[in-house]
């Protein structure tokens, strides 16, 4: 007799409906845009990025932005596993210049020491970054 091989077929990858693990789907954050304040925003920090870029050029020449831009890849990608502790990014932030930044974290509590936020799974969030789960790595809040 051959013996049918007893394996639980899963989704990887994909749309997956756990609203448990995912939370409820909402059908006005696909539609919505972004707050028009947070568009202008993300349009000028992005010109000023450029405009940074091409005075690097003018004055260094074409390869210290390339260098500069490959330490940014490379320290956008250096994280601690999901867990307890979070990653600070502090490499990526001093090479960005986000140090120098006082944003609404530095005054106002902080969004990860809230009471309503949900404890991340860490064996969830590996999955995320694997590539085997779809999802947020963290759950948000409550």
């Amino acid at each position: 007799m051959e013996e049918t091989p007893k394996v639980i077929a899963h989704q990887i990858g994909g749309i997956q409906n756990d609203a448990f693990r995912f939370g409820l789907q909402g059908v006005k954050s696909d539609i919505v845009a972004s707050h028009p304040l947070q568009s202008a925003y993300q349009s000028v920090s992005r010109t000023n990025e450029l405009m940074k870029r091409q005075c690097m050029v003018n004055l260094y020449g074409t390869a210290f932005p390339l260098k500069m831009e490959l330490d940014r890849q490379i320290l956008s990608r250096f994280q601690r596993p999901p867990g307890a502790i979070p990653s600070s990014m502090l490499g990526l932030e001093a090479v960005t210049g986000d140090l120098d930044n006082f944003g609404f974290e530095d005054y106002l509590n902080d969004p990860r020491e809230s009471e309503t936020l949900r404890p991340s799974d860490m064996h969830h969030g590996m999955e995320v970054r694997l590539g085997l789960s779809k999802g947020p790595v963290c759950p948000s809040f409550i």
